[in-house]
């Protein structure tokens, strides 16, 4: 049996769709805003690059990677992004550890996976009795709600 609670943690109910969807929607805006920023250099290598094909390929490789940067950093430091936080939402890795680098990244290719199929693995949490996404399953972590602060 292993424990996935600290001290100071009681146990912790998986999240609902709704909840998740709350943390989604404050991270999307988020992740605009980051999103923004981060595109700002690209037309000055627009137009210092040839125009080639693997330049206009380097442009959505080089927002996924800012997108899983976003994610990754706030996965691995703390488990919450802000809209998480926002939503007293927490990730953990099934063994109750914190998450590392490889679970940010199974999970964040499995979120890709899950919108590309028109968003099929999100839902999945409405009829999944651990209240688990697929990238949840794939990654080997759950999200959970945390208690109020008191």
């Amino acid at each position: 049996m292993t424990n996935d609670m600290t001290s100071s943690e009681k146990p912790m109910c998986p999240a609902g769709f709704f909840r998740r969807l709350g943390a989604m929607i404050y991270d999307s805006f988020l992740l605009i805003g980051v999103l923004f920023v981060a595109f700002l250099p690209v037309p000055l290598v627009d137009a210092a690059a040839a125009p080639a094909l693997w330049i206009k390929l380097l442009k959505p490789v080089y927002l996924l990677l800012v997108c899983y940067l976003f994610f990754g950093w706030f996965w691995t430091h703390g488990g919450q992004t802000l809209g998480m936080k926002a939503w007293r939402l927490r990730l953990r890795r099934n063994d109750g550890g914190e998450p590392l680098w490889s679970t940010a990244g199974m999970r964040f290719l499995g979120a890709l996976v899950s919108w590309l199929i028109l968003g099929l693995g999100f839902f999945w949490v409405l009829v999944d009795p651990g209240k688990r996404a697929w990238h949840d399953r794939w990654s080997r972590s759950r999200i959970i709600v945390l208690p109020p602060a008191s």
